[in-house]
């Protein structure tokens, strides 16, 4: 079987993480001949990552893109730009596959035949405080059914595999409107289950995802659940339907007081889910408060500053 598949792999200022999911996908196995390459999109403006990049030696070429302009899906469009493979996976720069990783993927997608394929994450803290790590390990990680097999529901594109022709049409398919506040894969996904398209999930494509010390925070966490919450208010805006809206309004609302005292007692009581607790609380309040010009910022030049801050 020919080469057909393409690894892009967005980067930002993280070298060290960067070569950890470089070396993960240079040990993949069962896959010499279906992997063509590996492309790394460098998202700083100052290039940082391409010595990184050159270091990364294996057996499956890596290619080095500079998309100087910081934003998400201005990274993910720069990296289809650079290559033609007609199998796109995406892994994120803080996340390693597993060996078995891409090769649980292809053999989804041939089950289910869907035009994009998800996979399970596995949260990793080293830096979360203690009390802390079992919720942010959560966070950062995915679960999904224990076979593989179609789900209704896409994922985030982060440990995906997408067929290029029917699931990322054009020569953009990433909205860069999407590029400080995140979301870019929501819109595709949406636009492609419209057309009749079809998600799947590969129960054994795990990869591990290392939150860095600047996110493995609570206010971190929180600001992200916070925006997850505004979504369901926001595409119902968007399919301009507002009996949906006043719905996830209400659903928010009621969210926000029972979760919102369940948390107060918890903190009181110093009970281990508290963070649980809050966490949906503050997704109630995202859905009340889901109004344009309200989305936190999380890529570009907003993860630039964190990193500024964290010393990076």
């Amino acid at each position: 079987m020919s080469r057909d598949v393409a690894v892009i792999v967005p980067t930002l200022r993280r070298p060290e993480s960067l070569a950890r999911a470089l070396a993960s996908l240079q040990a993949q196995a069962g896959v010499a001949d279906r992997l063509a390459e590996i492309v790394v999109v460098d998202n700083d403006p100052s290039g940082s990552a391409q010595a990184t990049v050159g270091a990364a030696a294996g057996p499956v070429p890596c290619r080095y893109v500079h998309a100087p302009v910081p934003g998400v899906a201005t990274a993910r469009n720069a990296g289809l730009a650079a290559t033609d493979a007609p199998l796109i996976a995406f892994l994120d720069d803080d996340e390693a596959a597993s060996s078995g990783w891409l090769k649980a993927l292809l053999a989804a997608r041939a089950t289910t035949g869907a035009d994009v394929v998800f996979g399970p994450i596995q949260g990793r803290v080293p830096d979360g405080a203690a009390w802390l790590r079992p919720y942010l390990e959560h966070f950062f990680g995915r679960e999904g059914p224990s076979e593989d097999r179609l789900v209704e529901e896409p994922f985030g594109c982060g440990n995906s595999l997408m067929v290029r022709a029917t699931a990322l049409p054009g020569p953009a398919p990433f909205d860069v409107g999407a590029d400080h506040a995140g979301g870019e894969d929501d819109a595709l996904f949406a636009a492609l289950k419209a057309r009749g398209g079809r998600f799947g999930w590969a129960a054994d494509a795990w990869v591990e995802e290392f939150a860095p010390a600047h996110r493995a925070t609570l206010a971190y966490a929180l600001t992200r659940a916070f925006a997850y919450g505004q979504g369901p208010s926001q595409t119902a805006w968007r399919r301009k339907d507002p009996l949906g809206v006043l719905k996830w309004m209400l659903v928010g609302g009621a969210q926000v007081v029972v979760f919102g005292l369940a948390a107060g007692w918890a903190f009181l009581t110093r009970d281990p889910r508290r963070a649980w607790r809050l966490d949906r609380a503050v997704r109630g309040l995202g859905k009340v408060l889901w109004m344009p010009g309200l989305e936190p910022a999380f890529y570009g030049q907003a993860e630039m500053k964190r990193l500024a801050r964290a010393g990076f």
